[in-house]
């Protein structure tokens, strides 16, 4: 795995370890989420940060989960400020069936030149195919490919 590799994950996938980990889809997306946060701190993979995080994870009601989620704030290689360009794209991504929100964290990730988009999100997951130059997965995928990655 290279270094410079920047990973962006969205607030879904921040908060997947704190859902209902008696659905199996659910446990095994949180595993594969906490390896991913793994790597990250073992320096495999730099994270990227954006003010859309701040500003979803500043509603959860949950303050611990807030303020676990906020950590990870501080490991952020790159932390994305909005701008006109993030919300011009973010309005192109909005047009192509994506939610505002999800539209503003696609656009992040765009714009740092982020390799992988990890969520557990079903939207973005659905119409990912209409992102071009963006690697989108959901945390099981992307550890499969680091998997088939390693094995070449």
């Amino acid at each position: 795995m290279n270094s410079s590799f920047l990973i962006y994950l969205d607030n879904c996938c921040f908060n997947r370890p704190f859902d209902d980990q008696t659905q199996l889809r659910i446990y095994l997306e949180t595993e594969a989420k906490l390896h991913i946060q793994y790597l990250i701190k073992e320096n495999a993979f730099l994270l990227v940060w954006s003010f859309i995080l701040d500003y979803e994870n500043s509603a959860n009601p949950d303050d611990i989960v807030k303020t676990e989620i906020f950590e990870w704030r501080k490991s952020a290689e790159l932390i994305v400020s909005c701008n006109p360009k993030i919300v011009n794209k973010a309005i192109e991504i909005n047009k192509l069936n994506f939610s505002k929100k999800d539209s503003l964290h696609l656009a992040c990730a765009i714009e740092a030149k982020t390799a992988y988009f990890i969520t557990v999100d079903k939207g973005i997951l659905k119409n990912r195919d209409l992102i071009s130059g963006l690697n989108i997965m959901n945390p099981i995928e992307f550890i499969s490919f680091l998997e088939d990655e390693n094995e070449k």
